[in-house]
């Protein structure tokens, strides 16, 4: 199966479904985020999965252990194959969100979003590169017992290193003659793949192709 999952970023739920549909013969899976579930929520989520293809929902949560563990329960229902909460929201926060999941749901943490980079960590306090924050809390991640973690790229060869048996993905991915667009650190998909990367999340160029699926399948040709 493929490695690709189409980050579908849009209120739109007919756009969205005309994207899965046009992509699916070229991609692992679909990822929706807070745009869709705020505009959609869980019936939205169905809606899309009834497509057949895997669901990565990327809600990102991040709260105290109690009331995230109890928002994975209201998820249960729709069972996504991909569920990600944040790293920093500490270890019981992680342990309790797995303990919450459907077994078959992988948890992952997100460790830094690929859109900041060391200037945006020293601003929020934080000291070192992106490269060692990443590390830390890959640790974190790992010894709470969850499936993985999201990072970028240029981190996922050292966390893999770290974490032989995890779950790897790689957002802010990009064909090597794409635009970075808001994305500060990002790689291609031959370079994530070979670094370490179990999946691989890809937006813009194939949503804003004028072809989606000729994209992904441009993509895909060079994995």
């Amino acid at each position: 199966m493929s490695p690709i999952y189409v980050a579908i970023d849009t209120p739109d739920i007919a756009r969205a479904k005309a994207i899965a549909t046009r992509t699916r013969a070229h991609i692992g899976g679909i990822k929706l985020g807070l745009e869709f579930f705020c505009a959609h929520g869980q019936p939205g989520v169905r809606e899309m999965a009834e497509l057949g293809l895997p669901i990565f929902l990327d809600l990102k949560l991040h709260d105290i252990p109690n009331t995230v563990a109890k928002a994975v329960q209201a998820l249960s229902p729709i069972e996504p194959a991909i569920l990600t909460v944040h790293a920093s929201g500490g270890r019981a926060m992680l342990e309790d969100a797995k303990a919450a999941a459907p077994v078959h749901t992988r948890v992952v943490a997100v460790t830094m979003l690929t859109s900041l980079d060391a200037s945006d960590l020293a601003a929020t306090g934080i000291g070192g590169s992106a490269h060692d924050q990443v590390l830390r809390l890959t640790d974190l991640a790992h010894e709470a017992g969850i499936d993985g973690i999201v990072c970028s790229g240029a981190e996922v060869a050292a966390a893999r290193a770290a974490w032989p048996k995890g779950f790897f993905v790689v957002p802010g991915v990009r064909p090597a003659d794409g635009p970075a667009g808001d994305q500060k650190r990002v790689v291609t998909p031959r370079a994530a793949l070979d670094a370490g990367a179990s999946i691989l999340v890809i937006g813009r160029p194939i949503t804003l192709a004028d072809d989606p699926d000729a994209a992904a399948r441009a993509i895909g040709a060079t994995l």
